[in-house]
């Protein structure tokens, strides 16, 4: 049988290479989440901004702005607030981590409170610590304008294909 006939009656799928999957560098993928014209309402309201993402140590830098809408009676930024932000850091860390194929749903949360939070520039680092097939631990810390370490949280999620989504 001649290499023509040959392929002609292999599988299409034989046939076919499948298109390569993208992977887009640290740059790229900064630049995409910087470029986004239609953030998730939650993370507009944080005043959500990506700052740096390093996908081989599954960590992201992110930006919040601390409005005075989130202050307590005391004028510090009420803690659910906080845990909020923190979420948002360990959740996105762990979505470069998947590649940007998962999203991260908390299954449970521990923070604990290092010092009052004021209203303004607020800095989160989001970290993977591991993530697995049914499961990631992440950890998140938040520090204000001065460098000093506000709230540091440790989550456990379970990474969820997109499609998932997807209607």
């Amino acid at each position: 049988m001649s290499d023509a006939i040959a392929s002609e009656s292999a599988p299409v799928s034989a046939q076919v290479s499948a298109p390569e999957k993208v992977v887009l560098t640290d740059e790229q993928l900064l630049a995409r989440f910087q470029a986004s014209k239609n953030p998730p309402p939650g993370s507009a309201l944080l005043g959500f901004r990506m700052v740096a993402v390093n996908r081989e140590a599954m960590t992201v830098e992110v930006a919040f702005d601390a409005k005075t809408d989130f202050c307590n009676p005391m004028r510090q930024i009420q803690g659910g607030y906080l845990c909020a932000m923190l979420d948002e850091c360990m959740s996105v860390a762990g979505m470069v981590a998947s590649d940007m194929t998962c999203v991260l749903p908390t299954l449970e949360m521990k923070t604990s409170f290092l010092r009052p939070g004021l209203p303004g520039p607020i800095r989160g680092i989001g970290r993977v610590i591991k993530y697995g097939r049914t499961i990631a631990f992440t950890e998140g810390e938040l520090y204000d304008a001065e460098g000093r370490l506000l709230a540091k949280a440790t989550a456990t999620a379970i990474p969820t294909p997109f499609t998932k989504f997807k209607k």
